[in-house]
Order: C-alpha cells, then structure tokens, then sequence
C-alpha cells in the first residue's frame, strides 16, 4: 500500500483535531470530531490491508488461499463506525439541551457550567 492513504489518514485527523481546537460552536466541534475519526477508518483499513490477499471465508472443497486479509482490522472499523454514530448522536443532543438552557452554542459563553 502506497503511503498515500497514510497521509489522507493523517490529514484527515490533523485537520479533525485543529477544527477541534479552534471550534466557537458545539456543534461545529461535534462535526470536526467525526473528521477525525473518519482518519481512523483509513489508518485502520490501511494498516489491515494486503495486495492480492483473498478475503477470509473458507467455504468449498478446495484448498484455502495462501494470503488472507485480517478480520480483524475490519471488525475493529466497523465498531468504530458504530461507536461515532452513538457519541455523535450524544453530543448532538448534548447541544441540543445546552442550547435550550443557555441561549447559546458557543463554549466560552456557558459561565453557569464553570466550577
């Protein structure tokens, strides 16, 4: 594999986290987060993938493929994928409810949930 995705994956959680960081908005920070974990799918699928490997089903009477691609690598990103869609659906409502209490989106402006 080219180091290519490397760099998308890379890309992908720099700019993930930078949007993080500089985020004015709940919201916006919520989206910022799903790019970032989205950098992980690539580096998880990256680092699982083999040139010219079969997949891992084993059915039939022949013999089984020399080269087989690891399950586990995607059985990871799938989890991956569900665990974003649940904390993105979290912190959506999250900011839905800081919204209705306090007018306002914005993280510097929430004075009533400093200690």
């Amino acid at each position: 594999m080219s180091g290519y995705i490397y760099g998308v994956a890379g890309w992908l959680l720099l700019i993930g986290s930078f949007g993080i960081v500089r985020s004015r908005n709940l919201i916006h920070a919520t989206v910022c987060l799903s790019v970032a974990q989205a950098g992980t799918y690539l580096l998880l699928l990256a680092v699982g993938y083999q040139r010219g490997a079969a997949p891992p089903i084993f059915a039939g009477s022949g013999p089984p493929p020399t080269g087989v691609v690891d399950p586990v690598v995607q059985a990871m990103t799938l989890t991956d994928i569900v665990i974003q869609a649940t904390v993105t659906a979290l912190l959506l409502a999250l900011a839905i409810q800081i919204q209705k209490r306090h007018h306002t989106l914005d993280p510097d402006q929430l004075s009533a949930l400093k200690g």
